[in-house]
């Protein structure tokens, strides 16, 4: 039996809490730069849509999952980033001004301008996650990244504010306070799986991340460097299950498997004559492939237009000039991107955690994105820790260290550790 450790402070945990399961990621900072000790993804159970709906089984999964990962890590863990996600969660542009008297910017007046930026007014039901810089503007020519130095009567900071639903966000951190951990902080899903799978140069060129978690699919939109918009829609990949549960006559569980294993959304590439082995109630009955690929379709193409509207809806979308990022579990259906890609009219890629060549699938995963992305959150959050692409090269580590780890597949579920 494998010594537990306590969570060092130099071990960063995130936690990434969804509808269909639980992705731990366990990160580790030596001398400045942040490998992977250990990824695991559990079963979930207890929350609908990115809101939970039964506090005792979101409780016993955070549990479950934290205590598996935690016998093939050897770390005790007591401190965790956490993604929260929904339809409540909201973004908001808000704009400070100061006048500044025709002489140079100071860092001061930096300070004052941010101040009364960050003065967001929320209803006393909703909680202000993140309020994070879009740029600055003096005397109304906007695109200024670093004020400091300049001349100009007037000063303004523009941020963008990430809110969300004051009862769902409390009912989230109890649960991970009765799950025996503490939160260092909760943080959107989106924003943190941008940080592992877009690169600097495309949130400068405009790109819009669409991540499809299991209940819901989360979308932002970045444009000069910084978010300008974000939204969440109702579907996920819960959604294509449930239709081919329906359509095949299958249990839930039969119904995922088979989607994961023979789904795809292109039609045209399946045969009449093609057919699916179910297993039901240990009874084996063959299905038509074709039928299984129709039922995806149909959901893909509303899938599809939900997203476009959402897109449209951003400002920047005209200038999404390197187009749209698909991550999440949902992301991995065969042909979505290929549909996308026509249906939006802007290229598509599938995001995985940027610098995890040669790293095994399970963290090579659009699965990880999030969970991936509450580690580097954590990383850059770290005292005198300035956050660049060269300190977390791999993210995941070396290939080298990578390569001695192993993977166990065990009841509930699948992990990776480090040995």
């Amino acid at each position: 039996m494998k010594r537990r450790i306590l969570c060092p402070d130099h071990i960063i945990v995130g936690l990434d809490v969804g509808t269909s399961k639980i992705c731990t990621v366990i990160g580790e900072c030596v001398h400045s730069a942040l490998s992977c000790r250990a990824v695991h993804v559990h079963p979930a159970a207890g929350m609908r849509k990115g809101i939970v709906v039964n506090m005792d089984e979101m409780t016993l999964s955070i549990q479950n999952a934290l205590k598996e990962v935690e016998d093939v890590s050897g770390v005790e863990i007591n401190s965790v980033y956490v993604s929260i996600s929904g339809a409540h969660m909201q973004g908001m542009h808000n704009t400070g001004a100061a006048g500044i008297g025709g002489r140079e910017v100071s860092p001061p007046d930096v300070d004052r301008v941010l101040e009364a930026a960050e003065s967001v007014y929320v209803p006393l039901d909703r909680e202000i996650l993140h309020i994070m810089p879009a740029g600055y503007a003096i005397d109304g020519e906007n695109g200024i990244r670093n004020p400091l130095g300049m001349t100009g009567e007037k000063l303004e900071a523009k941020v963008f504010a990430i809110t969300g639903a004051a009862t769902s966000i409390q009912n989230l951190l109890k649960c991970c306070e009765r799950a025996g951990v503490e939160v260092a902080d909760l943080v959107f899903s989106p924003v943190a799986s941008a940080g592992a799978v877009l690169t600097d140069e495309e949130k400068e060129l405009g790109v819009t991340l669409v991540d499809v978690g299991g209940g819901t699919t989360d979308i932002m939109c970045y444009k000069g460097g910084y978010p300008r918009h974000s939204s969440v829609i109702a579907v996920g990949g819960n959604h294509f299950t449930n239709d081919v549960a329906i359509g095949l006559k299958i249990p839930v569980s039969e119904a995922e498997r088979v989607k994961k294993c023979f789904g795809t959304a292109t039609v045209e590439i399946i045969t009449d004559s093609e057919q699916v082995e179910t297993l039901v109630a240990g009874q084996r009955r063959m299905v038509s492939r074709r039928l299984l690929a129709e039922i995806l379709r149909a959901r893909t193409d509303e899938f599809l237009h939900l997203v476009r509207e959402a897109i449209v809806s951003c400002d920047e979308y005209h200038a999404a000039s390197t187009g749209v990022v698909l991550t999440g579990g949902g992301a991995l259906l065969d042909g979505l991107d290929r549909l996308a890609e026509m249906d939006w009219g802007l290229p598509v890629r599938i995001g995985s955690p940027i610098g995890t060549a040669g790293s095994p699938d399970l963290i090579n995963n659009p699965v990880c994105a999030t969970a991936a992305g509450l580690v580097l959150y954590g990383f850059e959050a770290l005292p005198g820790k300035l956050y660049t692409r060269d300190a977390v090269t791999g993210m995941f580590g070396k290939v080298k260290d990578l390569v001695k780890g192993i993977f166990k597949i065990r009841k509930g579920g699948i992990e990776y550790v480090r040995n």
